[in-house]
């Protein structure tokens, strides 16, 4: 178990979170892209995103693995320089991937940015801290509400060694989505559990929101650890949310600032 555990700072509790920020693409605002997070700024909502780590060792703020769905490019994203993922379009906007470092210049602590590492094995288990080292050198003093967030509960313990006062938590779910076909049921179910909340050092968890009724979700919260939820896109689906989580991660309508 990882003794120090910072607390998700309170910013995190009193606003909806805009999931990869406010993104439409019909206004040109692709997600995790600087036109979505400046939108989220200005509608004050706090902001999710995705970080993956460029081929030189750069957080960039990206979702997929792969460029295709997003930027219209084959490759893998890992398999670029920052300078070249930089220069590289999002799709129905006016920009290039953004580095995390610019989208921290951009919203200079005036929303609570939640980040999200991407696991780049597939296997949800182990890493190999490029990303970890790339994020912490990032934040390496920002003075904004963050905090750090994974799938993989490894790259949520090696934030403690890369960056041990920031607040890390783990992404939790259902495990029945596409990808987790790829690991095995025992370790899914090991993952269902959340069974590395405390080994990984995890302050909070952001949860599945159709999900939000299992036991271990509601032991957690009874305990006083915050449940943050993902991703609500309907009035209905937050009321439904708010009964199990503190906060909700929304896309595609715009929720009250009000969090009770």
């Amino acid at each position: 178990m990882i003794a120090t555990r910072p607390a998700l700072p309170a910013a995190f509790l009193d606003r909806p979170i805009a999931h990869r920020g406010l993104h439409d693409r019909a206004l040109g605002r692709p997600e995790n892209s600087r036109a979505a997070v400046r939108a989220a700024v200005a509608a004050g909502y706090g902001i999710e995103l995705d970080v993956r780590c460029s081929a030189d060792g750069v957080a960039m703020v990206f979702h997929d693995a792969a460029l295709m769905r997003l930027a219209g490019r084959r490759e893998a994203l890992d398999s670029l320089s920052a300078d070249a993922l930089a220069a590289t379009p999002l799709k129905d906007g006016a920009e290039g991937i953004p580095r995390l470092s610019e989208v921290l210049a951009l919203v200079a602590g005036r929303a609570p940015l939640l980040i999200e590492m991407k696991d780049r094995s597939g296997c949800y288990r182990g890493s190999d801290r490029l990303l970890e080292r790339a994020v912490a050198a990032a934040l390496a003093g920002y003075g904004g509400p963050v905090a750090v967030m994974s799938f993989n509960p490894d790259m949520v313990a090696g934030m403690a060694e890369c960056a041990p006062k920031l607040a890390r938590g783990l992404t939790t779910g259902a495990w029945h989505l596409r990808e987790a076909l790829r690991i095995s049921p025992a370790y899914r179910r090991h993952l269902r559990a959340i069974a590395d909340f405390d080994r990984s050092g995890a302050s909070f968890i952001s949860h599945q929101c159709s999900d939000l009724g299992r036991k271990r979700v509601r032991q957690l919260r009874a305990q006083g650890v915050p449940v943050l939820c993902w991703t609500v896109r309907t009035p209905r689906s937050e009321r439904r949310a708010r009964e199990g989580a503190d906060n909700i991660t929304f896309e595609g309508y715009s929720p009250d600032h009000a969090t009770a």
